[in-house]
């Protein structure tokens, strides 16, 4: 068979039926190939980077392996954002790009670059394809790398004679690389001291994050949690995998967390961090952090452990299977002085709902849209900036994969296009993108995707006429000179969404929010709230950067 017919081949045994390109000149053949395939839908974005997030959505969503195809040079170079996003998040990716003819690699042809070379510290792993029997093998590969152990994204730059060329090899049913075995089953003995450390703590706390929706370990979680009456505190990745309205739950912790999230960290004896990294969001300042506890940290990433915190107990492995095989060890504990003292701090820090005179609260326009869609399916992706950290706050996490955004690159534009893929991983989802003034502009011309696909997205675009959070540093740390965060020029967004065939409502008021919302909910395609929020609104709490976790902002 062909290149070209040996890809689509891989993707088909692989399970992909939708995947993500944007053609050029060295990605032709394979595009062609796609023509008349009826397995494997392609969907046409309008930037490569928006093609790159649209495949991140897809995946967060599914749990699948996500795909995106661009030609070489500068459309491999407009995926670098998205692949290096999916790398921070470990998110499951394989990214096909064109390459030049393999006899011209190196002579500085016409869009050639070293997407190796550029993608290696950004990429799990990457593989130029240098004759046409390695394809298949090579391609295989990619997807078994991405979707095992840590998850992350996989590159695969394929010549175009290569592409053309004849492969006489078989498409093999799996694939058996002997340096990359990762370890899921964690040691048995340290398990047993897991149980033990757990068993006699008096204020021991769950920490996790994104790890724990990746190996799929809600259930397992929740159940471990309720059995030995522990308290559950998450990342921003790991929003959704312990429900909103469980009464062990503290809600997100670091920087924006809440501020009983944050003290009972500070305040734990015994910290239990599972699929979590310790990144400087959560830690603050390190030396400050959980000083009081001992500290298990379960991962299935050797180089993740002890990397930025000491770590008294590492434990490697996937989550899931360490907390089920934890499960049975567990004993019930009362622990009432330190749910009491939870408690209090529940009650004096409550998460507050500000009004600002007659500009929509966005902190109210997310309760109310969390009340509208109950029942829906609702899927909540962000962009970056205030907006997601309203969003982390004050809607109501209720299950695993229905929250999508970008944490460890903090990716502005990648709202938009994440939304476009999660939409078509779960159709009959009720899916929300919130997005800001800035993030919308980064990748607005995925409207273009949304009108002709048809996809009833519903933009909620929290437009305050500032880069809003670099606007909030510049307030609370530098003297309020608002160097280059000025956007009150911004165009008409009401007649842009219009122009590109999406359905769109000015909210400008606060006691419209429900009405509005509940319209643009309704309409059958996609919509856009241009939501007119306070200029100077910020998000509280706020631990500063490089402080200790409860030196915590909680007002202006």
């Amino acid at each position: 068979m062909k290149g070209t017919r040996a890809i689509i081949e891989v993707l088909k045994s692989e399970g992909v039926n939708l995947a993500f390109g944007y053609p050029g000149g060295q990605i032709i053949p394979l595009f062609d190939e796609f023509h008349d395939e009826p397995d494997v839908r392609l969907v046409l974005p309008r930037h490569e980077q928006g093609g790159a997030h649209a495949a991140e959505g897809y995946a967060r969503v599914t749990g699948k392996v996500g795909v995106v195809i661009a030609t070489s040079g500068p459309g491999a170079t407009n995926l670098v954002t998205g692949i290096a996003d999916a790398h921070m998040d470990s998110t499951p990716l394989v990214a096909i790009t064109g390459q030049v003819n393999s006899g011209l690699i190196g002579n500085d042809a016409f869009q050639e670059v070293d997407v190796v070379g550029i993608t290696r510290s950004i990429s799990k792993h990457n593989y130029l394809v240098k004759k046409p029997a390695d394809l298949p093998v090579m391609l295989k590969s990619a997807f078994h790398i991405a979707r095992s152990g840590r998850p992350g994204p996989v590159v695969v730059d394929i010549p175009s004679d290569i592409q053309r060329g004849d492969i006489a090899v078989p498409i093999p049913e799996s694939v058996h690389i002997p340096g990359y075995q990762p370890t899921y089953a964690g040691n048995p003995r340290q398990i047993e001291r897991i149980a033990r450390m757990i068993n006699a703590s008096e204020r021991p706390v769950f920490y996790v994050g994104g790890g724990i929706i990746s190996s799929e370990a809600s259930e397992p979680l929740r159940e471990a949690a309720r059995k030995a009456n522990i308290p559950v505190a998450t990342t921003l990745m790991g929003l959704g995998c312990f429900p909103f309205d469980d009464p062990l739950y503290l809600g997100m912790l670091g920087m924006h967390g809440t501020a009983y999230a944050n003290l009972a960290v500070t305040g734990c004896d015994l910290l239990i961090a599972v699929g979590a990294r310790f990144d400087d969001r959560i830690t603050g300042k390190i030396a400050a952090f959980a000083p009081r506890a001992k500290v298990i940290q379960v991962d299935i990433d050797p180089t993740s452990v002890s990397k930025n915190v000491r770590v008294d107990l590492p434990v490697i492995g996937s989550a899931d299977n360490i907390l089920l095989n934890l499960l049975p060890k567990l004993e019930r504990r009362d622990r009432g002085e330190w749910f009491a003292a939870i408690a209090g701090w529940k009650g004096e820090f409550p998460l507050a709902t500000p009004e600002y005179g007659n500009a929509p609260a966005p902190q109210r326009i997310l309760r109310e849209l969390h009340r509208l869609a109950r029942g829906r399916d609702p899927v909540l992706v962000t962009d970056v900036g205030q907006h997601q950290m309203w969003s982390a706050l004050y809607w109501n996490h209720e299950r695993p994969r229905r929250w999508v955004s970008s944490g460890g690159l903090g990716t502005m534009g990648f709202g938009l296009p994440a939304a476009i893929g999660a939409q078509l991983g779960l159709p009959e989802s009720l899916v929300f993108c919130v997005t800001g003034d800035g993030g919308i502009q980064m990748n607005i011309q995925e409207l273009a995707t949304i009108s002709r696909l048809d996809l009833p997205v519903k933009i909620i675009l929290m437009n305050n006429g500032y880069l809003g959070m670099v606007r909030q540093w510049q307030e609370m740390f530098w003297n309020r000179r608002y160097s280059h965060t000025d956007l009150s020029d911004n165009p008409d967004f009401v007649r842009i969404a219009e122009a590109y065939g999406v359905k769109a409502f000015a909210l400008d008021s606060g006691d419209r929010v429900g009405a509005v919302l509940a319209a643009a909910i309704d309409h059958p395609g996609p919509a856009l709230v241009d939501a007119r929020i306070e200029r100077e609104a910020n998000v509280y709490p706020m631990v500063p950067a490089g402080e200790p976790l409860d030196n915590i902002i909680l007002e202006r």
